[in-house]
């Protein structure tokens, strides 16, 4: 099947996009099929990897333009990020995991605009899924290791609160931190690349199919404003998936943070 989001397009009437052609599967069946947005997310790794060794692996004090541009991303997650959220004492072994994250969503949620790909592999439920519980698992073992189960159960309770009120927010606090985090933490990613991917299909498949499939003046007008609006959603769209990757990494660090501090 081709890639092109126009193929959603019949000529003799208007289908909206459906989310399901774009999980093509290459091979397998069921569970064990090896579909697009998989191979998109090896792109995605595959690049990462390489940019950053190729740019870093001669850094000098006076940097290349590669070195340049990867000190751009850089900075901002080790200064903005981790330094101001982890703290000074304790935030440089974890900038290389903040960052690795960062980068790997940046240009997963790009994906959604690159021509010849055109799918954000964060758009797939299942990636979100499995960048959380990597996060996730991270955190939570950070805070038994510093604070003991005990001490870790302890730490969801704020001081100061009378003996009464303690069980219920102690399992308040157990859900919040067990389960609202990762869920809303994967679902805030997803809902956002699925949905904005989407919205830019309708624009550009209703303009196409106005423009050379309707006749009619007013159809041709439409199709241009449809189109108009898909350069619109589209940088807007970019925005979006900057401060998509943004946000995520810096839920992570603020979880990390949360695991080390000794009080709520």
């Amino acid at each position: 099947m081709s890639f092109s989001p126009l193929a959603a397009v019949k000529t003799e009437s208007f289908e909206p996009p459906n989310p399901q052609e774009f999980y093509q599967r290459f091979f397998g069946h069921g569970d064990w099929s090896f579909t697009r947005p998989m191979v998109l997310f090896l792109v995605v790794g595959v690049v990462v990897c390489t940019f950053l060794v190729m740019t870093t692996r001669k850094a000098a004090i006076v940097p290349s333009k590669g070195q340049w541009l990867t000190e751009q991303v850089y900075a901002p997650i080790r200064n903005g990020i981790a330094q101001d959220i982890i703290g000074t004492k304790e935030f440089l072994k974890y900038v290389p995991l903040l960052f690795a994250v960062f980068c790997t969503l940046l240009l997963s949620n790009l994906m959604s605009v690159i021509p010849f790909f055109q799918f954000p592999p964060t758009g797939r439920v299942a990636f979100p899924i499995a960048l959380t519980l990597f996060v996730y698992v991270i955190y939570q073992a950070i805070a038994f290791k510093r604070k003991g189960v005990v001490g870790y159960l302890k730490s969801l309770i704020p001081p100061g609160l009378p003996m009464w009120i303690r069980p219920m927010i102690l399992v308040l606090e157990i859900i919040t931190y067990f389960i609202t985090r990762p869920v809303t933490l994967a679902l805030r990613l997803f809902g956002n690349m699925f949905a904005g991917h989407m919205l830019l299909l309708l624009f550009i498949t209703g303009g196409e199919f106005m423009l050379l499939h309707q006749d009619g003046f007013q159809y041709k007008i439409f199709g241009i404003g449809s189109f108009l609006m898909a350069v619109l959603m589209t940088l807007f769209e970019i925005l979006i998936e900057f401060l998509q990757a943004y946000i995520f990494t810096l839920l992570a660090a603020t979880y990390i943070a949360d695991s080390i501090a000794t009080e709520h």
